[in-house]
């Protein structure tokens, strides 16, 4: 059989993290390469008496679903949002399978080929992919601990005309830094200004540290919405209650939302029916907020131990900063050194991590890295970073 692919094929590429992943199912390594939540903390009785529940109701909890997800859930969750200074009916959200889907939705129905879309630098791995994946030109903006540079955004915005820019102001994925209140309207003000949409991208923002007193509210919550919003904000249960759940949810202006929920029927019909029947039971009869404020206090702890054990190594040429929420540290090591070639040293010691290039629209940051510290207990995070240590020794001069 001669197979006769897309063009569109050359344009997906494989996920830096899952390849990684591959590499460390030996249980001899130790991971902080991927994103992943704290196994022993997921809410495992509570998720399966809600399933009972669900199955006790009938065969009809087994049935097609609505597109749009399951009415009950929805409405859950837009009065869960209240308290983000969200107000939105569920008219004005779908239930996605998890908020990577929303961010391929969204791109589904609002960029054509040449398109170009603004960036962090850097950003997320996996919406690049996708971005890409539908032949987006990606252009990189500068930002800093306070978020997207304005004035650097305010140039590309009238250089490049981009229809959408994506971002993740709460805890970003990779460098888990939090914008200013100042960058957030100042972003909102150029971006509706230019008639460029925002997709607001949020896994993380339950996981805060540090004083409690302090809030990072979303651009959703603070620009007009629902109707006429120039934010379409997306979340996840993935990193609250259980990833394999893979239920998120998107929210914006009710006609996108709705050409979103055309292209879900095209994508997948709807998203398990099963798995949103049974956190709409977990958000019932289970204290989903006292669960999330544990998983909090036992991240920020394993996220000092990491602290820790970093001022600990006082690698040479190395910066890192103390993530204000979310799961990662980012390092960017001396120019010299490439990531890439480190990783295969440190997998030949049992530990991984994410090299930084998958990060950057542009290909830059060879020289950074991610690691994830909410995964391993604390001894396992003890002996990885011994290793770890060992594999940087091999290329820093002391």
């Amino acid at each position: 059989m001669n197979y006769q692919f897309s063009k569109r094929l050359d344009t997906f590429s494989s996920s830096a993290v899952r390849e990684i992943l591959k590499l460390t199912q030996k249980k001899s390594i130790i991971s902080f390469a991927g994103g992943l939540p704290a196994e022993e903390h997921f809410p495992v009785a509570a998720i399966g008496e809600a399933f009972e529940r669900v199955l006790a109701a009938g065969n009809k909890a087994l049935q097609y679903g609505l597109t749009e997800g399951y009415l009950p859930l929805r409405e859950s969750i837009c009065k869960w949002m209240g308290r983000k200074g969200i107000t939105v009916t569920p008219d004005d959200m779908l239930l996605t399978t998890g908020s990577q889907q929303a961010i391929d939705l969204l791109a589904r129905i609002y960029i054509d080929a040449g398109d170009v879309i603004l960036v962090e630098k850097p950003t997320y791995l996996s919406a690049l992919q996708v971005f890409r994946s539908y032949g987006a030109k990606l252009v990189s903006v500068d930002a800093d601990e306070n978020g997207m540079v304005l004035d650097d955004l305010e140039a590309k915005l009238k250089e490049y005309k981009p229809k959408l820019v994506y971002v993740i102001p709460t805890f970003s994925n990779p460098t888990g830094k939090a914008w200013s209140l100042e960058r957030r309207h100042g972003v909102i003000k150029l971006c509706r200004a230019s008639d460029a949409l925002i997709l607001e991208d949020d896994p993380y923002g339950e996981l805060k540290f540090g004083d409690a007193s302090v809030t990072y509210p979303s651009l959703f919550s603070l620009d007009q919405h629902p109707k006429g919003s120039c934010v379409v904000y997306t979340s996840t249960f993935s990193k609250t209650v259980a990833p394999a759940l893979r239920t998120g949810w998107v929210m914006g202006d009710p006609d996108l939302i709705r050409h979103m929920a055309r292209a879900k029927q095209a994508a997948d019909l709807h998203s398990s029916s099963l798995d949103q029947q049974t956190l709409y039971q977990l958000m019932e009869h289970f204290d989903l907020d006292g669960h999330i404020e544990f998983v909090r206090k036992e991240y920020e702890s394993r996220m000092r131990q990491m602290a820790d054990l970093l001022h600990e190594q006082q690698w040479p040429g190395v910066v890192w900063n103390e993530p204000k929420g979310g799961m990662f540290f980012w390092l960017e090591l001396p120019k010299s050194i490439d990531t890439g070639d480190l990783l295969k040293t440190a997998v030949d010691l049992d530990v991984a991590f994410v090299p930084g290039v998958s990060f950057f629209a542009d290909s830059s940051g060879t020289n950074t890295m991610r690691l994830n510290f909410t995964h391993n207990d604390f001894e396992r995070t003890i002996i990885g970073m011994k290793r770890l240590n060992q594999a940087m020794e091999s290329v820093l001069v002391k």
